[in-house]
């Protein structure tokens, strides 16, 4: 058994590449998983985005459709409809027949906000 200058052992020599697969696939499989969890993150942040905007909006049209109950009635009205919408109502202002509401929707790095105005058209 003299003369082949290999070792017996399943080719474990110097210019052996065996098990690289499973390095390379581990190594891929990371990738994945951190591409995975920043689109997943990504996603969470805009659906507290739309939220925020959707709560926003429905708010600022209540206490614009109440304004002339007084500002108090019409903000704690954007605030049952903002918190039905799973938002809170950070800021509420009635001036007039426009209301401008801000809401927060999310916590932590996905908090967002959003303000919306609500009332009659301008004449032109």
């Amino acid at each position: 058994m003299r003369g082949t200058g290999r070792r017996s052992g399943g080719g474990r020599g110097r210019g052996s590449d065996r098990g690289s697969a499973t390095v390379w696939s581990v190594g891929v499989i990371a990738v994945l998983c951190v591409v995975f969890g920043v689109v997943l993150a990504l996603g969470q942040a805009v659906v507290a985005r739309h939220r925020a905007a959707g709560g926003a909006d429905l708010a600022a049209l209540a206490a614009a459709d109440h304004w002339a109950e007084g500002r108090e009635a019409a903000c704690a009205r954007a605030g049952r409809i903002a918190e039905a919408q799973g938002t809170r109502l950070v800021r509420c202002a009635v001036v007039g027949d426009v209301s401008d509401v801000t809401a927060a929707s999310g916590a932590g790095l996905f908090a967002a906000q959003v303000r919306a105005r609500a009332g009659p058209a301008e004449p032109e």
